[in-house]
């Protein structure tokens, strides 16, 4: 691995505590995660299901979603079912993008992969069913939330899954591997959407369930958006800089695989302080909402000092 000294800013002052509330709110999703879930018939894809859903993991995106409600006045428990579909589809996506067809991985989070455990076919249909089923679970256990609203979040969140979202992004990201011509606009539109669309989706959801302006939308939009991207710059540096046991997954892959990344254009040094720059562009958009926005600005700032 390539050692770094590298020292990212704090962007804040602030003695918000970061490390309890997301330690709290973890433990509230990975709870509501495990009862969301049980096992049914056939047992092996509801086992599938639950091996990757429940294997650990930030928890950042259903995290966000809470974080965003709660700013606009929600309560936790309305927005906690939308926040669990926003992990079963991203789980969907990690089982997906380890497949042999993909990124082709054998860990994530720590231990074998999906595919590695129950079979590729298995993987798939554990993928397929956690998609459908966070649709689902967002329809028939949202209480007390306007129509009107849940409607808007099913809408966001097959915008963010779907070919112009996460799926086109992974598209355009195999199309570009082993090419030595991709500049930083392809690169940035690919991870906009394969990375970033979830990560806008988390937040532009948790803001419709907590009954969001169109002016509040539009910031929340861009501190996402910001947050999305910086997220990406920050894991492909971590690829070339972390160890496999600090990341949970396979470190180098980015390399090996001959990927387009932003410290491959850039450099480790220069990615790190576009990283920085985008998250001080997503916490400014947060300023009218002043200390009720803290836990929101305090993720943005662990996003670039994260080591995994």
């Amino acid at each position: 691995m390539v050692q770094t000294d590298l020292k990212p800013i704090i962007i804040s002052d602030s003695n918000f505590d970061l490390k309890t509330y997301l330690k709290t709110k973890k433990e509230l999703v990975e709870k509501a995660l495990d009862e969301s879930l049980p096992i049914g018939k056939p047992e092996k894809i509801y086992e599938a299901m639950r091996y990757s859903l429940l294997a650990g993991g930030k928890r950042l995106r259903p995290i966000l979603c809470l974080a965003t409600a709660e700013l606009l006045g929600e309560t936790e428990n309305t927005a906690m079912p939308t926040a669990c579909a926003l992990e079963m589809i991203h789980t969907m996506s990690l089982i997906h993008d380890d497949l042999p067809a993909m990124d082709n991985d054998d860990y994530r989070r720590g231990r074998l992969t999906n595919h590695k455990v129950y079979g590729e076919d298995i993987a798939i249909l554990a993928g397929d069913g956690l998609l459908a089923y966070a649709f689902e679970y967002v329809a028939e256990n949202s209480k007390n939330v306007p129509a009107p609203r849940i409607v808007k979040v099913l809408g966001i969140l097959g915008k963010a899954v779907g070919a112009n979202g996460l799926v086109g992004g992974q598209v355009m990201d195999l199309d570009c591997e082993g090419k030595s011509d991709i500049t930083a606009e392809i690169l940035t539109t690919i991870h906009r959407n394969k990375t970033g669309a979830l990560l806008e989706a988390c937040v532009s959801c948790g803001g419709v369930l907590g009954g969001a302006s169109p002016e509040d939308l539009s910031r929340l939009s861009i501190y996402a958006q910001n947050i999305g991207l910086a997220f990406q710059i920050i894991d492909d540096v971590l690829d070339v800089t972390a160890t496999s046991e600090e990341l949970g997954k396979t470190a180098g892959k980015d390399i090996s695989a001959q990927k387009a990344t932003y410290p491959k254009l850039w450099g480790i040094e220069t990615s790190q302080e576009k990283a920085e720059q985008l998250v001080k562009d997503a916490v400014a958009q947060l300023t009218v909402y002043g200390e009720k926005a803290l836990p929101l600005q305090a993720i943005a700032e662990y996003i670039v000092t994260r080591k995994n």
